[in-house]
């Protein structure tokens, strides 16, 4: 660079991604190359593990050119001044823009495209994830150029750490006055997984050399495809809805057997033979009656704690050596969830009793379950062997008539409207959580259902606009579910006072 410039690299890392040794390693190789560098730390408030930004600023004169003279660095980036974003995660990308330090005229955005998700998008009971495709235009409208790709997932193929390859991704570009052979000694220099580390400073800086970390265009959608395994079965539903129905029946049969999903298929059926192109209605009830269908309850939760994926992912990801990996799982079922496995004729008067002495917060009790030992494991493991007895179980008996109502309510409200019929298919969002979460969440539920039913037998399109801002209401947390019950009861009062007034006016008309 011949205008000696200051090279200026914001990294806002989430706690844990190691955003210091990538600072560490920018520097340290500044410093092998012969230029002046500084890097500065700004710790901030704590979001999923701890967020902290480090700034690195580098000089392009070598200090052997500057003839005793310091270049003056600075603390903070300066917004519309910064050189390269380099980001371990992608929401990181959005506060750094929002905060003003990216340009579209200098920036360089380099930028995993996994998330960890942040408490505002994890507290709600709907979907508040922040839009991938939002952050990604933003990140494209405000840089000079936009490098992304999933570091972590290329991490975990080449067992390597995923700001190893990020490094390698920002050596690629070439907007930093260092060499490559520089970031490689810098990593060997740290003495830290050299092995491990130099192999993922290699896989980013290929990918973005060979031009394979191009981000997708805006608004461009993966074409979902169907299990082959299921091609045939989903042959006859139209188009649009066979990934679904394939992915239902795959997450059926794993949950329980075949006949479960031949179960599922039947119920879907009416609603999929009275659609019509796009499918709407199809598509909602069969997304959301699968993933009804596939609980989680006792049952459940023991067969994927004990499989072995499970054991292999998790020594993948720490790393363990074989035979030294300890797990304790923690358990805390309540007596609705421990009794709801046991078949339903046994355990009914229990559960008369225990609605009646504990309306709300039933007990609990507290388990820690060191799976890798053999009881521990045998505990969870016989736990999961009575898949069997499910279809005769007491939560299996209460859930599926809960569907039942709601396939009826869906059935329903299709003979008047089909938008309506739509929403209410939607309102399924709400069954959700353990335990009380999801006692609440089911008398939501069903308070929906009973007030849409009542609106639509007066006016289905305030049914219809109640089915909707009611869901919304409930999912966005415990003080929405208050609001959507006066909602609800303002909006039938309406609509009866609009009932009464009309037979009030007919009566009063004169009579021939």
């Amino acid at each position: 660079m011949a205008d000696h410039r200051i090279v200026s690299v914001l990294i806002p890392a989430v706690g844990g991604q190691g955003g210091g040794v990538l600072s560490e390693w920018i520097i340290d190789a500044a410093l092998l190359a012969g230029f002046p560098a500084q890097s500065t730390s700004i710790p901030g408030v704590a979001q999923r593990t701890g967020s902290t930004s480090y700034v690195v600023e580098i000089f392009t004169r070598p200090r052997a050119e500057l003839n005793g003279q310091e270049p003056v660095f600075c603390l903070f980036p300066v917004p519309g001044a910064l050189d390269v974003l380099l980001a371990p995660e992608l929401l990181e990308v959005g506060r750094a823009i929002e905060a003003g330090f990216a340009s579209p005229s200098r920036t360089t955005i380099i930028s995993s495209t996994h998330r960890l998700y942040s408490i505002h998008e994890k507290m709600p009971a709907g979907d508040a994830i922040y839009p991938r495709e939002w952050l990604e235009e933003a990140a494209r409208t405000f840089s000079r150029r936009f490098v992304s790709f999933d570091a972590l997932a290329l991490a975990r193929a080449n067992r390597t750490e995923a700001n190893a390859v990020l490094l390698g991704a920002l050596a690629a570009t070439g907007v930093m006055p260092v060499g490559v052979d520089s970031f490689r000694k810098a990593i060997e220099q740290k003495g830290v997984e050299v092995a491990a580390n130099l192999k993922g400073f290699e896989v980013g800086y290929e990918l973005v050399r060979r031009g394979a970390d191009r981000p997708a265009p805006a608004g461009s959608v993966a074409k979902a495809s169907v299990r082959p395994e299921f091609a045939a079965e989903c042959a006859p539903y139209p188009e649009p809805l066979r990934p679904i129905v394939a992915e239902a029946l795959h997450r059926l049969i794993d949950y329980q057997d075949r006949a479960y999903a031949e179960r599922y298929l039947r119920r879907l059926e009416p609603f999929v033979a009275g659609d019509h192109d796009p499918y709407t209605l199809g598509g909602l009830v069969a997304r959301h009656l699968a993933v009804w269908m596939t609980y989680e309850d006792a049952i459940r939760v023991a067969d994927l704690k004990t499989r072995a994926a499970r054991f292999r992912r998790i020594e993948t990801e720490h790393r363990a050596p074989a035979g030294q990996l300890v797990i304790t799982d923690y358990l805390k079922p309540d007596l609705d969830e421990i009794y709801g496995i046991l078949p339903y004729r046994l355990v009914r008067p229990l559960a008369a009793f225990a609605e009646r002495r504990w309306p709300r917060g039933r007990p609990t009790l507290g388990q820690h379950v060191k799976i890798t030992t053999v009881s521990g494991f045998l505990r969870v493991w016989l736990l999961a062997r009575l898949r069997p007895l499910r279809p005769i179980s007491y939560r299996a008996r209460h859930e599926h008539a809960l569907m039942a109502e709601w396939l009826g309510a869906v059935e329903q409200c299709l003979r008047l409207d089909y938008d309506l019929a739509c929403e209410v298919a939607r309102g399924a969002q709400l069954v959700k959580g353990y335990g009380d979460v999801r006692r609440r969440m089911v008398a939501a539920f069903r308070a929906l259902l009973d007030s849409v039913l009542a609106a639509a037998a007066i006016d289905p399109g305030a049914a219809r606009a109640l089915a909707e801002e009611c869901r919304t209401l409930v999912l966005r947390g415990p003080e929405g579910e208050d609001a959507a019950s006066q909602t609800a009861g303002r909006t039938l009062e309406r609509l009866r006072r609009s009932v009464a007034g009309s037979v009030l006016q007919r009566d009063r008309l004169p009579s021939d």
